[in-house]
């Protein structure tokens, strides 16, 4: 979501990026003082409107970008609406750290990615708390804005996207729950009255996963979906923001979907969102990807159309805001050649600044509690508590033979060598979209803290292009007790414009890890993954490898996190939230290929498709003690063995939306039946052969992560599940509830399994709307 001139800018950061989101309107004595967006006792689009008709056209055109001037003779300041959150308040053109003192740092948690490898709903409340806190305060001190880009919502297809790690999951139910416990958080309240805490963008409005693969790049790309998988996967968490959770914002993506660029489809903006899902709140607004609007002319030349055209185009098909300069200079001549009407522009301009009235900005200051938040609220003991516990929880334990967790420092284990490409890694472990955190602790960094002497030697870099340097990381090896290994891929490899073409390890990496397990055969050596998937075939294999830890993108605390876990001081309990395929997955499918179901020259993607061998299958993850899991048996037998659909569409409920219509709550124990206190988490699969064939292998639709299971301990909850849950898409894409035998299995071994009949007749819970 950058202007191609600015990409290595933003990335790198090399300079300070100046916001233009400093001041607020002078509704007190300056001109807007007499204008009733000022008038507090007004609704907000009426207050909205106002503004908007106190402005030329000039004006009006003006200020349709993304860094819009303002109105000097209306007293309007500049405001700059693209502002970053992904992780953490980040760096982007809207917002700005001081180079020293209060306002020059805040929390930066983990990537999506690790976060979402956490299954921990109140985790995620917890970070979007403190994430929508921090920008408040940021915004009170005028270096940032209140409109926030964020979240990356667009389901984790394919192994290669290089902003994978910008999502928590390859699963859409868990991306739509991952939301719906975000959205409201961040904003303040899913109904905030009377003001929101901030407006969060649900992004890539739609198909959009593709950067620069082989030639196919983002800007000009035509994703061919079919209905089925629009509807069951790709639009999912975009239905959870806009109708179910009261998103404030969504951004359309550079791609088409099925011949139409997504910034000019009426169908995705108004038809499908507007309509059908009732996203017609006066302040709710969409925004184009930076450039985007100008990618519909250049790059998908859509429809022959000249850039005034495409310009007006946009603009009906439900666009609200540029990001970039295409409507400022083309509006202008689609207006005069009478290509729409000045009412679609009014009404676009007033819901955004609809969304401003509700954030408090016209409004006296002593008015707006969000005004009063401060310095004090950044970067809290409990937000980086939080961001230590994020980082921890996220991490997963693929491998273990016992060599884990290490024995304290003092004990056999005295001098650790902490070796490798990431061994040193800072803002290399906060990926993409970040800020600018009060510290950042190496995975060297934690192991010194943790208390052992520790030796170390990079060996390569993360491409590891030759082996000069491996006698660094050897001869730190030989002289430790116990070597940790931390390598992987960064954002030199995987990154937004940076597809990859395959998913092994880079350069010479695995080779440095095999000499390293020969020169370490006599004490405990462990890997820890840091970036997105890779094929760990070779490691899993390497006798060795006495561990392997997948750690994604752990932000500021990763070392940290990394070295309690490692000792013990903190128990795994993460999950994968996505595939770990073979290497030979991205020969046996072209990235471009958009089908889910398996087919010619496609062997399937995700857990619920791929008919391969997986390296690790989605939801793995080991821990440090035995658990069991059972569907709780005093209570599992209180569930009926036989369901009627016509009943379950038929009942009494609050919801407005038959797909929202409880199905049941199924009830879960766990007990830990070893020696160490743990987290342990919950998953819920639904398995049965209904519906359209192909069917799926197995669905997640519930889940829970337990905190501090006790040894000997039991930890019990009940799981709700609704009807569209259980639901499928047909091939028209409509939404509808199948007769027939299905299971309900726990954990990804099917530790338990709970069998029911749904009788009846199809009942559709959703029509899609044609396009």
């Amino acid at each position: 979501m950058t202007f191609r001139s600015t990409l290595a800018v933003l990335a790198a950061f090399a300079m300070p990026i100046l916001a233009q989101n400093g001041q607020f309107p002078d509704c007190a004595s300056g001109p807007l003082a007499s204008n009733k967006v000022c008038d507090t006792s007004l609704d907000p689009w009426t207050r909205a409107m106002a503004l908007v008709e106190a402005m030329t056209l000039q004006e009006k055109i003006a200020n349709s970008e993304a860094e819009s001037p303002g109105i000097q003779r209306l007293g309007l300041p500049k405001y700059t609406w693209w502002n970053e959150a992904l992780h953490g308040v980040a760096r982007s053109r809207g917002v700005s750290f001081k180079q020293n003192g209060e306002f020059s740092y805040a929390t930066s948690f983990p990537q999506p990615i690790t976060m979402g490898a956490a299954f921990d709903m109140d985790l995620v409340e917890g970070f979007a708390n403190v994430t929508s806190t921090e920008a408040r305060a940021f915004n009170n001190a005028g270096q940032a804005g209140l409109t926030y880009w964020t979240p990356n919502i667009n389901p984790y297809r394919d192994p290669r996207w290089g902003r994978g790690m910008e999502v928590p999951s390859e699963d859409a139910f868990f991306m739509s729950t991952y939301v719906k416990h975000l959205i409201p958080t961040m904003q303040g309240g899913q109904h905030a009255d009377p003001y929101f805490k901030l407006v969060a963008t649900c992004k890539h409005y739609a198909g959009y996963d593709i950067e620069n693969w082989q030639g196919n790049k983002r800007y000009g790309f035509d994703a061919k979906i079919t209905q089925q998988d629009l509807r069951d996967y790709h639009l999912l968490p975009f239905q959870t923001c806009a109708r179910d959770v009261n998103a404030q914002s969504i951004m359309c993506a550079y791609n088409a979907v099925n011949g139409v660029p997504t910034c000019a489809d009426d169908w995705l903006m108004n038809k499908l969102l507007r309509t059908h899902w009732n996203w017609t709140e006066e302040q709710q607004y969409v925004t184009s990807d930076c450039d985007s609007l100008n990618n519909v002319f250049q790059d998908h030349r859509y429809k022959g159309m000249n850039a005034a055209q495409v310009a007006a185009e946009t603009l009906k098909a439900g666009c609200d805001l540029d990001c970039g300069d295409f409507w400022p200079r083309n509006l202008g001549q689609a207006y005069n050649q009478g290509l729409f009407d000045i009412k679609t522009l009014d009404d676009s301009i007033a819901r955004r600044f609809a969304a401003m009235v509700r954030l408090g900005y016209f409004d006296p200051k002593a008015d707006v509690p969000y005004r009063q938040i401060g310095w004090s609220s950044v970067a809290t003991p409990e937000a980086r508590a939080l961001a230590l516990r994020a980082a921890t929880e996220g991490l997963v334990l693929l491998k273990n033979n016992g060599a884990l967790p290490l024995e304290k420092p003092g004990g056999a284990i005295k001098a650790v060598a902490v070796v490798g490409p990431l061994a040193a890694a800072t803002t290399q472990m906060q990926g993409n979209y970040f800020g600018i955190p009060q510290k950042i602790v190496s995975p060297q960094d934690g192991f010194k803290a943790a208390g052992y002497t520790v030796s170390t030697g990079r060996g390569c870099d993360v491409g590891c292009s030759g082996t000069g340097q491996f006698n660094e990381a050897l001869n730190a090896a030989r002289q430790a007790d116990a070597v940790i290994y931390v390598g992987g891929i960064d954002v030199s490899v995987e990154a937004e414009d940076k597809d990859r073409n395959d998913i092994t390890w880079p350069g010479q990496q695995l080779a440095l890890i095999k000499q390293l397990g020969a020169a370490a055969t006599d004490k405990p050596f462990i890997v820890v993954h840091l970036g997105t998937m890779l094929d760990s075939t070779a490691i899993v294999q390497d006798d060795n490898v006495d561990a392997l830890i997948w750690g994604g993108y752990p932000g500021q605390d990763g070392g940290t996190a990394i070295a309690n876990i490692v000792s013990g001081v903190s128990a795994p309990a993460g999950r994968l939230p996505v595939t770990q395929y073979p290497g030979s997955y991205t020969r046996d499918v072209k990235m471009t290929d958009m089908n889910l179901r398996p087919g010619q020259g496609n062997p399937g993607r995700t857990y619920k498709w791929y008919t391969g061998t997986p390296v690790f299958e989605f939801g793995h993850g080991l821990h440090y003690t035995n658990f069991s899991l059972t569907f709780d048996p005093d209570h599992i037998g209180d569930l009926p063995a036989t369901f009627n659909t016509a009943e379950l569409v038929s009942q009494e409920s609050e919801e407005l939306y038959r797909d929202l219509y409880p199905f049941t709550s199924i009830p879960v124990k766990v007990t830990n039946d070893g020696e160490v206190a743990s987290d342990f988490v919950v998953l819920a699969f639904l398995k049965g052969e209904y519906g359209p064939e192909p069917y799926p292998k197995k669905r997640l639709v519930a889940f829970t992560r337990f905190h501090d299971v006790a040894p000997g301990g039991t930890a019990t909850a009940s799981l709700d599940i609704n009807v569209g849950t259980i639901a499928r898409g047909d091939e028209k894409g409509d939404l509808v509830l199948f007769p027939g035998k299905y299971s309900i299995v726990l954990d990804i071994d099917d530790q338990d399994v709970w069998e029911f009949t749904i009788e009846g007749e199809n009942e559709l819970l959703d029509s899609w709307p044609a396009r």
